[in-house]
């Protein structure tokens, strides 16, 4: 198949990433550490192919993730993990339901990056 015809294809595994639901990429467009403008061009991942991420995904419905080293996070700061789990567990499930709800790519962020970038802008008005 050629690859236009494919979705991303993960940088790590090189297996396509089949649903917005298993991606490092659009996790990331959710938390806003990624602008819309670059996720045509930006690397893609399944989550569980960025487990320094997927670690901080702390749900019933994902199966751990765990990470040897100085990333996991039992090495780090415990108030650290905490505030990133919380963070990166809303925004999965965030990621979760984005399809289902019919909003434009646009809406997907967590309502507070969503408001960073309308105070930019307005700053910037």
């Amino acid at each position: 198949m050629a690859r236009c015809e494919q979705g991303y294809l993960c940088e790590v595994c090189g297996e396509e990433v089949e649903e917005i639901t298993d991606s490092d990429l659009y996790l990331r467009f959710v938390l806003g550490e990624i602008d819309a403008r670059n996720l045509m061009t930006a690397p893609e991942r399944h989550l569980r192919c960025n487990p320094t991420q997927a670690q901080f995904i702390v749900d019933d419905q994902f199966p751990p993730v765990s990470v040897e080293g100085p990333f996991d996070k039992a090495q780090l700061d415990s108030d650290y993990v905490s505030t990133q789990e919380a963070r990166t567990t809303r925004a999965w499930r965030r990621l979760q339901e984005v399809r289902s709800l019919g909003i434009p790519i646009s809406d997907y962020p967590l309502p507070e990056v969503l408001e960073r970038r309308q105070n930019r802008k307005e700053a910037d008005a």
